[in-house]
């Protein structure tokens, strides 16, 4: 006799048993199938992806955890200064941040931009104020530059009476109590074309000569007698050939006069207005007679900072570099900004006038082709010009009606071209002059006569820093 009982089940037959939580998710809708799923590995490709943006996640958040502790640290060393009690009627330190445009970069403020966000935490969090000075050209900040050291040369010799702001606000002290503050606050320098820039306008400011000049009046002086504006030479023909027209008779103002005036006449008993001053007869400027110091007096201490603009296709590499390596940044603009607030300084050398020379080699190649752009603007501009010239002659004498064009949109006058060139000529020379200043192969101006009078901020010594630290 056979058993009829069937055999038990096999585990593997067995249906595992729900839980609750599944048994949940089941009756909201979402597939069976998606609850037996086992985990694998993601295939080749996306586990390159996934490795290698992770890498570059990573790497940025530890750059930018890093920046901030750097800028942190630094923070944490000079804001017990901002703490101390400062008088109702004292100021703040107060320095001169001077930027100059990159050769090659349509930005001009790039290196404003380089001090507000590595150097000028610091500042902030010691008190110190700051203003900033950027040149929008090649020159400008050199013209600033010697601007303001003659504009003090001349009230410091009663050349020009007190500016307005000091009589406006006399909490500001004497003159020797602003320049007292002037030097223990100090010059901020950004990148290698400030440095330039500043040392020539430094060199203009205290050697040339303190006439008042107008640049716009000394220019057109220069221009008017190179014959752009001239009449052309059909006009200048012979009198004789004016009366050879078309009128039947003479008209009285081709007349000749029949006899002389007499004496009593009105041509005669009119005064003729005065001859105008020439330079050799107009009062002469004080300031022409002033000679240049023998030693210019101590300026405020220089605080270098190197900085580099990075510009053009060929530097992206080297642009994706510094994208990941911020913190080398933040380091440098604080510890510059450290030198300046710790007041360690030593006198400036020769040696300085090399300072951040590396930076030059990251210039754009085209930058050399600067004059020639500037010439042959000046060439493409000068090509144009009489056919302006003489439509403004030709309308203003009445020769002929203005288009339909010419009504709805005026062409320029006379008046007009002649001072658009003033400006354009204005602006071709300061670029000319101001790239022969920032150029890579022209040299720092010096003079012997600074010697002992400048200063450069420099680390602090250890016993300074402890003393600050504490």
């Amino acid at each position: 006799m056979t058993d009829s009982t069937p055999p038990p089940p096999s585990p593997a037959s067995t249906p595992r048993k729900k839980s609750g939580t599944r048994l949940a998710l089941e009756f909201t809708g979402i597939p069976p199938s998606w609850f037996d799923k086992r985990p694998r590995l993601p295939s080749r490709n996306w586990l390159i992806f996934l490795s290698v943006t992770s890498s570059v996640v990573a790497y940025y958040a530890y750059d930018r955890r890093e920046s901030r502790k750097i800028r942190q640290a630094y923070v944490d060393r000079v804001k017990h200064l901002a703490e101390e009690p400062l008088h109702s009627l004292d100021y703040a330190r107060t320095v001169k941040v001077y930027s100059a445009k990159w050769p090659g970069d349509d930005d001009w403020d790039r290196g404003a931009k380089y001090f507000r966000k590595y150097v000028k935490p610091i500042f902030v969090a010691a008190a110190v104020d700051y203003a900033v000075i950027a040149g929008k050209r090649h020159g400008d900040l050199a013209t600033r530059v010697a601007n303001d050291i003659q504009a003090e040369r001349r009230a410091a010799l009663g050349l020009d009476p007190p500016s307005q702001a000091t009589l406006a606000l006399p909490s500001k002290g004497t003159p020797e109590d602003m320049r007292r503050r002037a030097l223990e606050g100090g010059t901020v320098i950004i990148g290698r074309p400030a440095f330039k820039e500043y040392m020539a306008g430094l060199r203009r400011g205290w050697t040339d000569s303190l006439e008042r000049v107008d640049k716009d009046e000394l220019l057109s002086r220069e221009l008017e007698n190179d014959g752009r504006f001239d009449e052309p030479e059909a006009a200048a023909a012979d009198p004789a050939a004016a009366l050879a027209d078309d009128e039947p008779l003479p008209t009285p103002s081709r007349l000749p006069p029949s006899r002389p005036a007499g004496l009593f006449s009105p041509l005669n008993t009119m005064r003729a207005p005065p001859p105008a001053p020439t330079p050799s007869t107009a009062t002469r400027d004080a300031g022409a007679d002033v000679p240049p110091p023998a030693q210019i007096p101590r300026q405020p201490p220089f605080l270098l900072v190197p900085f580099v603009n990075l510009v053009g296709i060929k530097l992206i590499p080297l642009m994706i570099w510094d994208f990941f390596n911020e913190r080398k940044k933040v380091r440098a603009g604080a510890e510059a900004a450290y030198q300046l607030v710790a007041r360690a300084t030593r006198p400036f050398e020769r040696a300085d006038l090399d300072f951040d020379t590396s930076a030059e080699g990251y210039y754009k190649s085209s930058t050399a082709k600067i004059p020639a752009e500037v010439q042959k603007a000046r060439e493409t501009y000068y090509k144009a010009l009489p056919e302006k010239l003489a439509a403004a002659r030709a309308l203003a004498r009445g020769e002929r009606e203005p288009t339909k064009l010419e009504v709805e949109a005026p062409p320029p006058t006379e008046v007009e071209l002649r001072a658009e060139r003033l400006k354009k000529e204005a602006r071709w020379t300061g670029d000319e002059r101001g790239w022969d200043v920032v150029r890579p192969d022209g040299s720092v101006d010096w003079d012997e006569r600074w010697e002992g009078t400048l200063e450069v901020f420099v680390d602090p010594p250890a016993s300074i820093e402890n003393e600050q630290t504490a």
